[in-house]
């Protein structure tokens, strides 16, 4: 599993920063979190276009929605046939309606969007749990729920059921198998599941208490936009220290900041993250983490 932020700036680009989006890969699929003016151009070189599956929006102001339609565009040109699914908070459909009818856009293929709000989104491999937020319109979180994995295979324990060579794959493919008469499952030969990896994404918000299932994430990618509560003027965003303590409440061990204030130097922002967390993470645009 790999993270590409492609942009981590709050509210608009500046000459090092792009507007918000994150590419999760997984397997060889790829779920974008956020689609901000200009994450095409970003994509460039670190993200292929055509393996995105999923778009996730978290809500609807221009620095996380406004790239949509270029990158469709640019996807329809490329040749892309199989449909593009796209999740947002209510009001997605209407929005991305008036958008993408906005132009003489032909589009080559099917965009489904779907509403979202309080969820699960089962997907193959993994799901994605989508939470509301508090943002002042509507507003939404996802975290990435990668499935529980088999446990690993014990070979000794393999090899006294009688299972070898080529066995060992029909086992995997059917779960369970039939050694000399008996029956052997999975189970039998392999050691205790192993729970999967879990990213969450808080998008813009005020402090909230997160779902259950991100409890231990593996990461947890939270808006950083301010430093003081007093900076933030009752804007409906967090600060580093609300960031620090949500990774302590969901157990995250690794925090990355993002949706950055140009008024702070990244040096500030590390400085402060380090005052109240000790793996907290300032995000820069084509910072990559492999989990």
């Amino acid at each position: 599993m790999r993270i590409v932020f492609l942009g981590t700036a709050s509210s608009k680009p500046t000459t090092d920063r792009n507007v918000s989006s994150i590419a999760l890969h997984y397997r060889g699929d790829i779920v974008l979190f956020d689609c901000g003016e200009g994450t095409q151009r970003q994509m460039v070189r670190r993200v292929k276009q055509s393996r995105i599956s999923k778009i996730c929006v978290t809500h609807f102001h221009g620095d996380h929605y406004l790239g949509i339609p270029g990158l469709l565009m640019t996807m329809s040109l490329n040749g892309r046939r199989r449909p593009l699914y796209i999740y947002g908070p209510p009001g997605t459909a209407t929005f991305l309606s008036h958008l993408l009818h906005s132009g003489y856009m032909d589009v080559g293929f099917d965009v489904r969007v779907e509403e979202v709000y309080d969820t699960m989104i089962p997907c193959k491999g993994y799901s994605i749990r989508v939470f509301p937020v508090d943002h002042g319109v509507p507003a939404v979180g996802y975290a990435f729920i990668e499935d529980t994995r088999r446990g690993t295979f014990d070979r000794k324990k393999a090899h006294e059921f009688g299972i070898h060579g080529e066995m060992f794959a029909e086992l995997e493919k059917k779960g369970e198998i039939t050694v000399d008469g008996t029956k052997v499952t999975l189970q039998d030969v392999t050691g205790p599941p192993k729970k999967g990896k879990i990213v969450t994404y808080s998008g813009d918000t005020r402090p909230v208490s997160f779902p259950p299932e991100t409890k231990g994430s593996s990461v947890l990618i939270h808006e950083a936009t301010f430093i003081s509560p007093e900076d933030r003027d009752g804007t409906y965003h967090s600060t580093v220290k609300e960031a620090c303590e949500a990774a302590r409440s969901m157990e995250a061990p690794l925090l990355v900041l993002t949706h950055l204030n140009s008024r702070y130097e990244p040096e500030q922002l590390q400085r402060a993250a380090d005052e109240h967390c000790d793996d907290a993470v300032v995000a820069y645009d084509f910072l990559e983490i492999e989990i």
